[in-house]
């Protein structure tokens, strides 16, 4: 028994076997394995999408350990990942990366950081087995000294792609967040060098990987539901002006300088286990006090400019604020739209042939800056509808026949600032019944429009399955709300940074991430598509999708911008 796996202890060996290999429902599974207490939440992926340990950590580089860098950073599991090096032209960036971010408990347990992921005692130690780099083609120059099989990217939305190019090019293999790139153009780039160099590029839409969001799909695709006909879907915050968490605040600024001063007000009258926690938030913001300057950006190709409402913005803050300006971000749909998105299309696709991710058919979308003044490029506010192929749609056999125009699914979706009421999650309205997905912590399903009566799983008469409104008994909450041990669920970062890795070593045109070139440019050119029909007029606003659009192979894009590899020739 000794050399069985922790999962084939609990289970046992033949049992858990039969489990990954039978026609188990994703449900059944998961509820064996937790009520066996073989997982907790995170971790689930090896054993749930069903790839195995590495025998050999891949070593990695990270390019950029900002926000979502510093996440991902604090998502890797050592048994899978080693890190080698990172690059960031930000000293405050490399900091966190390696301490951690003390500014909330919250942003603490997304971002441990390097010297608590890898239990180092201190940051001189961390540096022994870390490189770091400003300039991240330094480090892809020094790919063979580093010893590095990839690169994890998670730069300003502008760099994803020629950061991923040069580093494919050089025979490195790539994890870039979200979005795939700037430009539908840029990711077909990106696609076709793949392609050519046979690396791996992965994309970091994590649903693809949550254990959640999969048992959902499961339900959509056993019928539970019945027949998909709407989605409602959201993501709101309550930024307001002053209190944006995209337009944190720049080295110097009146801001920081008070909340510095406080801090080490607060310091002077702390006892204990305060002390210890005050002082890491101090040496942080500290740091980020003494970070880059304007003429360190601007070395770096960050750029000043006067927008046309007046407002100045200098290099510095571009960089920093980069999500805000068309130059670097991509703005709500780039950042936040794209999941959901890439969400509905999911489910839509549970309902047919598993041959490939539905593609929307038109997309009309309005939006605005109603509550920040104009210091900023990109919307406050995203009002969006999107029409999908229903089964039906198409004749049979055929991607492009029309069969029946009124088969479609609308899909909406809203992005606002200024209140976060709702926060984010989608919901799934279908003939029998509704999934709601709140926050990426649970699924709740209910009973077609009821939701005050919670609901079960039977089986029919032939053995189907069908929702029973008595199995869980009374008005209490929907059965559908899967907990998985005592944490919170995994969000899919972990899953898709180890099975990225579990691809990388196990060479094989058939190992594929899930979020592969193909998956990855739909996402962008759903997502950057709506950004062209918001800067549209109202009445102009409506946009077909152009199936050629979707093709890394065609060069026709939705903003008229052709695919250019030449520009990345050295």
């Amino acid at each position: 028994m000794n050399s069985l796996t922790p999962e084939e202890r609990a289970l046992g060996k033949e049992n858990f076997q039969a489990a990954i290999g039978s026609e188990l429902t994703r449900r059944e599974f998961l509820m064996g394995t937790v009520a066996a207490g073989v997982v907790s939440g995170a971790g689930l992926g090896a054993m749930y999408f069903k790839y195995t340990k590495v025998d050999k950590p891949v070593r990695v580089a990270f390019l950029g350990t900002g926000d979502e860098g510093g996440v991902l950073l604090g998502a890797l599991t050592p048994d899978y990942i080693e890190v080698a090096g990172i690059a960031d032209i930000r000293p405050y960036n490399v900091y966190r990366a390696f301490h951690g971010d003390y500014s909330s408990p919250n942003a603490l347990k997304a971002r441990t950081g390097l010297i608590s992921k890898y239990g180092w005692k201190s940051e001189d130690e961390a540096r022994k087995n870390v490189k770091v780099y400003a300039d991240y083609n330094d480090l892809i120059a020094d790919k063979d000294k580093l010893g590095i099989d990839g690169v994890i990217i998670a730069l300003p939305l502008h760099l994803h792609a020629p950061a991923a190019i040069k580093a494919m090019q050089s025979g490195l293999h790539v994890l870039t967040e979200k979005l795939m790139g700037h430009s539908v153009a840029n990711c077909k780039e990106m696609g076709r060098v793949s392609q050519q160099t046979g690396k791996l590029l992965a994309t970091g839409h994590q649903r693809h990987y949550s254990v959640l969001y999969d048992n959902a799909v499961d339900t959509i695709r056993r019928g539970l539901i019945g027949e998909i006909h709407h989605i409602r879907a959201q993501w709101n915050r309550g930024n307001l002006p002053g209190h944006d968490s995209w337009q944190p605040p720049l080295p110097g600024d009146k801001e920081l300088s008070f909340a510095l001063a406080k801090l080490q007000n607060d310091l002077k009258s702390s006892n204990g286990r305060e002390i210890d926690l005050l002082q890491k938030r101090l040496a942080q913001m500290q740091a980020q006090m003494n970070d880059i300057t304007d003429s360190q950006a601007q070395s770096f190709g960050y750029t000043a400019k006067t927008l046309p409402t007046g407002y100045s913005r200098s290099a510095l803050e571009e960089l920093i604020r980069w999500r805000l300006w068309e130059r670097t971000g991509g703005g709500l749909m780039a950042e936040l739209g794209s999941h959901q998105l890439d969400a509905s299309g999911i489910f839509i696709s549970a309902m047919g042939p598993e041959d490939g991710k539905a593609l929307p058919l038109t997309v009309q979308a309005v939006g605005g800056r109603s509550l920040f003044p104009m210091d900023r490029e990109c919307e406050d506010h995203v009002y969006c509808m999107y029409e999908f192929p229903a089964p039906g749609y198409y004749q049979e056999g055929s991607k492009t026949e029309v069969k029946d125009p009124n088969r479609k699914i609308v899909v909406t979706y809203s992005s606002i600032n200024g209140n976060g009421f709702g926060d984010y999650g989608e919901v799934v309205l279908g003939t029998k019944g509704t999934l709601i997905l709140d926050r990426e912590q649970e699924v709740m399903l209910y009973k077609g429009s009821d939701t005050k009566t919670s609901i079960g799983v039977a089986k029919s008469k032939d053995g189907g399955p069908v929702l029973d409104t008595t199995a869980s008994g009374g008005a209490a909450a929907a059965v559908g709300k899967l907990a998985l041990g005592d944490g919170p669920p995994s969000r899919g970062y972990t899953e898709e940074i180890e099975h990225w890795a579990w691809c990388i070593r196990h060479p094989d045109p058939m190992n594929l991430p899930k979020c592969h070139p193909k998956v990855a440019l739909g996402d962008a050119v759903i997502a950057l598509t709506t950004n062209v029909a918001l800067r549209k007029p109202a009445e102009k606003s409506r946009i077909e999708y152009q199936r050629e659009w979707f093709d890394i192979d065609r060069d026709e894009t939705p903003d008229g911008s052709k695919p250019d590899l030449g520009q990345y020739m050295a």
